[in-house]
C-alpha cells in the first residue's frame, strides 16, 4: 500500500471517528437510564456529588485525548518535542498559572540554566553530569526564590501564589533543554524546546475547549473508547512524516 493511500485511509477513519462522535453524542443526549456503557457517567456523578471536583474530572479525561494529541502531531506531522509526557504536564502548567505566566517563567529558567552552565565552563569547574545538574537546579531555585521576594515590589505579574507543580514542570522542562544542548547545540535544544512549548499550547488550547469540556462529562465511555480507537488509527501510520514530505520534495518529485 502506497503512503497516499496511507494517508487517505487514515482520513477517512478519523472523519469515520469524528461523524460517530457527533451520531452518539445526539443519540445519547436525552439518554439517563442506567445501562453497563455509562457505568462511567454515574460513577462520575457520584463523585462530583461526594464532593470531588469536576475540573479534576474533566481533566484527568482529557489528557487521553491531550497524549494522542501530541501523538498525532508527532507521529504524522512530524514535530519533535520532548516527548508526550512533558508537552502533556506543560498544558496542565498553563491551565494552572495561565500561558503568559508560564512562558515567562520557563523564560526565567532556561536563561538561569543557560547562565549557570555557561559560567562554569567559564570559570573551568569540572563538575560531573549529574553534580551539575543539580547545581543548575540550585540556581533555579534560588533565582525563583529571589523572583517570588521581588513579586510584591515589582507588583506587575503575580507569581507570589503560584504552586510548586508548575514550578517543577518548567524546571523539567529546562533540565532537557540544558540536556540537549549539552548533547547537540544550543540551536537545536531551543527549536526542540519551541516545539515542546508549542505542542503545549496547542494542547491547554485542547483543555479550554468548552464543547469538549462539557462533552467529557457528559459522555465519558464514549471519549475514552473513542481515543483508544484513534490512538490505534494514528499507530498503523507508517508512512512518511508531513514535514518530511516538505523536507525530501525535491527528491520526490524527480522520482
Amino acid at each position: 500500500m502506497t503512503t497516499l493511500r496511507k494517508v487517505t485511509l487514515l482520513t477517512f477513519f478519523l472523519a469515520t471517528f469524528v461523524l460517530t462522535f457527533f451520531i452518539a453524542n445526539r443519540f445519547l443526549a436525552g439518554t439517563s437510564a442506567f445501562w453497563p456503557g455509562n457505568v462511567i457517567s454515574y460513577a462520575i456523578s457520584y463523585a462530583i456529588a461526594s464532593g470531588v471536583s469536576s475540573d479534576t474530572i474533566t481533566l484527568l479525561l482529557l489528557l487521553p485525548l491531550v497524549a494522542s494529541l501530541i501523538a498525532a502531531i508527532r507521529h504524522i506531522v512530524g514535530i519533535r518535542g520532548f516527548g508526550i509526557l512533558l508537552p502533556a504536564a506543560l498544558s496542565v502548567v498553563f491551565l494552572s498559572i495561565g500561558p503568559l505566566i508560564g512562558i515567562i517563567l520557563f523564560l526565567i529558567i532556561v536563561f538561569v540554566s543557560t547562565f549557570t552552565r555557561v559560567f562554569l565552563r567559564d570559570a573551568k569547574v569540572r563538575l560531573q553530569y549529574l553534580p551539575r545538574m543539580a547545581f543548575i537546579l540550585w540556581a533555579i531555585a534560588v533565582c525563583l526564590l529571589g523572583l517570588v521576594f521581588l513579586t510584591p515590589v515589582i507588583g506587575r505579574i503575580d507569581i507570589a501564589n503560584v504552586s510548586i507543580f508548575p514550578v517543577l514542570v518548567l524546571v523539567l522542562l529546562s533540565e532537557d533543554f540544558t540536556r540537549v544542548q549539552l548533547g547537540k547545540s544550543g540551536k537545536t535544544a531551543i527549536k526542540i524546546t519551541a516545539e515542546t512549548l508549542f505542542l503545549g499550547f496547542l494542547s491547554y488550547l485542547l483543555l479550554v475547549t468548552q464543547v469538549l469540556r462539557s462533552f467529557a462529562l457528559a459522555h465519558p465511555e464514549i471519549l475514552l473508547i473513542g481515543v483508544a480507537v484513534l490512538d490505534f488509527v494514528i499507530g498503523k501510520y507508517s508512512g512518511l512524516r508531513f514535514l518530511e514530505y516538505y523536507r525530501f520534495r525535491k527528491l520526490i518529485k524527480s522520482k
